[in-house]
This record gives C-alpha cells, structure tokens and sequence, in this order.
C-alpha cells in the first residue's frame, strides 16, 4: 500500500520555479501525489532507525497529518518540522499536535518540499515515490550538513545505496546519510 500515489492524470512531476515552469505559490500548486497514512509500526522503525533522539531535529517532508512529526516530539523528544503543500493536511497535522500535546516541540509549514528551507534537519523523513525522491535528491545533498540522516519508507534514492534497509510489515525503510563534501 502506498502513501501516496500520483494523482490522476498528472503525469510527469512539476516543479514550480525549476527549468522554466512558471513560478507558483505553494497554497495554489495541488499536490504531487495522494495521501495515506504511514502505519505506526512504519513510524516507529523509521525513527529507530535514524536513531532519533531529544537533540535531533527531524523534518517529514510531504508530513500529511504530522504522524511522523507527532512521534518524533511525542517519543523521543526531538523538535520536528513537517512541510505539506496541502491546507488540510496542515490543519490535521496541528490537531494532531495538540491531541498529543506536543505543540511546543513541532511546526508545520504550508509549503512546497522542494522549495522549503531544509538546512537545520538532522534528520529527514520521507514517504514519497522514488521518482520524487530521486528530484529531491540534489536538494538534500546541497542543503543538509554531511551525517544528516534520511529515512524513507517504501522507496529508494536510485543508485545512492543506503546504508540499512530494514523490513517491517511488507514495506521497506531505507537510511541514508548526507556524505562528506568533497572540496
């Protein structure tokens, strides 16, 4: 089961603001692909295995209803960011928040993933198909610090081999870590 899929019709991914396309705000481009729900289990290895704790800072890029940000706060005490292009996945993602009573220690952004400001991420989840992780790609590398954790579910980064894939209920995660720059 995926999380998301790509909606109906769309085709190729468009990036607003890259290679000519006109630029678009954020609240106005619909989303690249449909929301599903991450299953706890899912969240809970992913966070595991980034090894997530109270110092870290975890991104959820595409966060849907800020499941991923929520556990992240709520059990390991990490601050974390969530980025939805989609004004009612925000506004379930911050009544999430506050039915688990982690407002203090989470934020979410109506905003595009690809145009958003990443760079404090120590760690980044994703759940998102492997065509848009490969167009994420160039982003993370650029904008993340070398060691810099990302975590995705279901889908890989292409030919970047992670560096643990684990099993868990019929999905695959994958870890990954920002490499050192080289000059």
């Amino acid at each position: 089961m995926l999380r998301r899929q790509f909606l109906a019709g769309i085709g190729a991914l468009t990036v607003w603001g890259h290679a000519g396309a006109q630029e678009k705000p954020a609240a106005t481009r619909g989303p690249d692909v449909i929301f599903v729900p991450t299953p706890d289990e899912v969240i809970d290895t992913m966070l595991k295995m980034a090894n997530v704790t109270a110092r870290d800072t975890v991104y959820d890029l595409g966060c849907g209803d800020g499941r991923i940000v929520v556990a992240a706060a709520r059990n390991y005490g990490a601050r974390a960011v969530g980025i939805d292009i989609d004004p009612e996945r925000i506004k379930e993602a911050n009544a999430n928040a506050k039915k688990n009573g982690v407002t203090g220690r989470v934020k979410f952004i109506l905003g595009d993933l690809f145009e958003a400001d990443i760079g404090e991420a120590t760690v980044v989840t994703l759940y998102l198909l492997s065509n848009l992780n490969l167009k994420l790609r160039p982003k993370l590398m650029k904008d993340l610090a070398p060691g810099t954790r990302v975590v995705s579910h279901a889908f890989n980064m292409g030919d970047w081999k992670p560096e643990r894939q684990q099993s868990v209920h019929g999905s695959t995660v994958y870890l990954w870590r920002i490499p050192q720059r080289t000059s």
